[in-house]
């Protein structure tokens, strides 16, 4: 089975596309190697998935050949991600983005100074 063609039918990523796009820019690696699209995978493969901020790890259980509903996904990839990694989502600092009203275009140079001022002293 290709790796883009698993990632696809166990919903790391949306499209099969996405997931060949992936494997071409690097972000994918199988057992610490990278991997082009057309790479296969097998039992007890160790997929590595980088995807800012945070960088998954997976091991297949068992190879498909068509997308699953996501409540099987469990039973064809395990998801052996360290703890440190998933906390970057929860990052105080990756999460102190500013929000601005929808619609409200962009901050002026005053509210700009003011965002800057607010970041830099959280740091």
């Amino acid at each position: 089975m290709r790796i883009d063609k698993y990632l696809w039918a166990v919903r790391i990523f949306k499209t099969r596309g996405e997931a060949a796009d992936a494997c071409k820019g690097g972000k994918i690696k199988v057992n610490g190697a990278d991997a082009k699209p057309s790479r296969e995978v097998k039992p007890a493969d160790i997929i590595t998935v980088r995807r800012m901020p945070v960088i998954y790890t997976y091991k297949v259980i068992a190879v498909i050949d068509k997308r699953q509903p996501a409540k099987n996904v469990p039973l064809y990839i395990e998801n052996i991600t360290p703890p440190e990694e998933l906390a970057k989502l929860t990052d105080a600092h990756l999460a102190s983005f500013a929000r601005r009203e929808q619609g409200a275009g962009r901050p002026t140079k005053k509210e700009r100074r003011a965002l800057e001022r607010f970041q830099n002293s959280k740091i």
